[in-house]
């Protein structure tokens, strides 16, 4: 057994390891008694890329490219290609992922067994939107072919189906022409919540990416200040297609756990909004630097230490007050658990392609907080209370701990998708949220 653990560092598991080969034929033999679950690069922040006690089928060696259409911009890799590659490859011919994460350090198949979003969603939707068919290796041995007309049943569970549903062994999904490699970006400060619902909706219309930092630790007038950044990609002529360049530092060390705590968050806060001394700034960026800020820096999650870290993930529906992201901003100030890293965006109304995919119309809010043990597991209580009681969801990739009651009102089809999953495959997320509801 082999200890992993995903890029929250919690929690850690105990698995074993099969390696697939860029063939992956047959099926890969499966430990007696064992569950298995794909793995690419591990950065699932929570336990949805692990399986305690199971096996992990490493995919990193499936990563050819397998055939471009420059003309329409359809690509098919195998699944264990990385965006890293593929940004690499298609940027100097002229196209761009349809959308991306924040990470370009994770495969093809997780995108699309996340579902993954991004900056331009109110636009064009997940990443799921953009694939147009893939074939799904399944434990039985049998290669189905899945597309919106071709089992389309298992197209739909797979798309954000968590890796439960097989091993996608290739996709082909459709790109995005670009003329420059370079982002015209604008920074825009708003003073609090209501200022930005107003940036929000003014930047929704004009740009195609659009979030927003925010600081979680400001309180009365100032609730919800922070910064939007907001881009379009720039006309040809301004730079080159040029793609990214390696990252060249890294964090060599756990940091200590007194790093981040009340007082180094809201100092943090503070100079990180007052670094704008204008309301509106402007700037031509690579889309290396506007899109993966953080993979700038290799192994940042140990700035969270060795207990490793929560990322906190939900959407609310957009209603006339928007009294729950309120209430959110407001306990956690409270609470003083600050998180530098808070990312406020609004979700569009394309509807996501997948049985279980997370954004929906409304209001994401995506904080990271350091491991505190109690005190964090309080604070999540409360939070999950009042996402809970507005109707919203949370993000499976990026939890560790929501209960399995959150998990059924959040997900209400479930049942349904569990039908799709294959007989071999489980994670230590599924357990976790399908155990009986007598847990809290």
């Amino acid at each position: 057994m082999n200890a992993v653990e995903s890029w929250g560092r919690y929690p850690r598991a105990q698995q074993e390891l099969t390696r697939c080969d860029w063939s992956c034929d047959p099926f890969p033999a499966i430990p007696a008694g064992k569950s298995v679950l794909p793995f690419g690069l591990g950065r699932s922040y929570g336990d949805s890329c692990l399986n305690d006690g199971g096996a992990l089928l490493l995919t990193r060696a499936m990563n050819r490219l397998l055939a471009f259409d420059p003309a329409a911009g359809l690509l098919r890799c195998e699944g264990g290609a990385s965006l890293d590659a593929i940004l690499r490859f298609a940027v100097p011919r002229g196209w761009f992922l349809g959308t991306t994460p924040g990470t370009k350090f994770v495969t093809v198949a997780g995108a699309v067994a996340n579902d993954v979003h991004g900056k331009n969603h109110h636009r064009v939707g997940t990443f799921g939107s953009h694939v147009r068919r893939f074939e799904l290796l399944r434990s039985d041995g049998s290669r189905l072919i899945c597309s919106p007309v071709e089992n389309a049943g298992l197209f739909s569970a797979t798309i954000g189906g968590l890796g439960l549903t097989g091993l996608i062994t290739w996709v082909e999904f459709a790109l995005r022409p670009i003329r420059s490699s370079m982002i015209d970006i604008e920074s825009v400060k708003f003073r609090n919540l209501d200022d930005f619902f107003e940036v929000s909706a003014e930047s929704d219309k004009a740009f195609e990416y659009t979030v927003s930092w925010v600081d979680c630790l400001a309180r009365g007038d100032s609730l919800g200040r922070g910064i939007m950044i907001r881009g379009n990609h720039a006309p040809e002529g301004i730079g080159g297609l040029d793609p990214h360049r390696p990252p060249r530092f890294s964090i060599p060390f756990n940091f200590p756990a007194i790093a981040l705590n009340t007082l180094s968050v809201k100092a943090f806060n503070a100079l990180y909004y007052a670094r704008l001394r204008q309301r509106v700034t402007s700037a031509v960026k690579h889309y290396d630097g506007f899109f993966y800020p953080l993979d700038a820096l290799h192994h940042w999650n140990r700035i969270y230490g060795r207990r490793g870290f929560f990322q906190y993930q939900f959407t609310v529906p957009f209603s006339s007050d928007n009294a729950a992201i309120r209430e959110v901003f407001q306990r956690i100030s409270h609470s003083g658990q600050g998180s530098f890293l808070a990312v406020l965006k609004t979700f569009g109304d394309i509807p996501s392609p997948g049985m279980l995919s997370y954004p929906s119309p409304g209001i994401t809010l995506a904080l990271d907080f350091p491991n505190q043990g109690a005190p964090t597991a309080a604070l999540f209580a409360e939070l999950n209370s009042v996402v809970l009681a507005a109707g919203g969801r949370f993000y499976p990739a990026k939890d560790a701990a929501m209960p399995p009651a959150a998990f059924e009102q959040s997900y209400p089809n479930w049942r349904k998708f569990s039908a799709f999953i294959d007989p071999a495959f489980s994670s230590s997320f599924w357990r976790r949220v399908t155990r009986p509801q007598d847990t809290p």
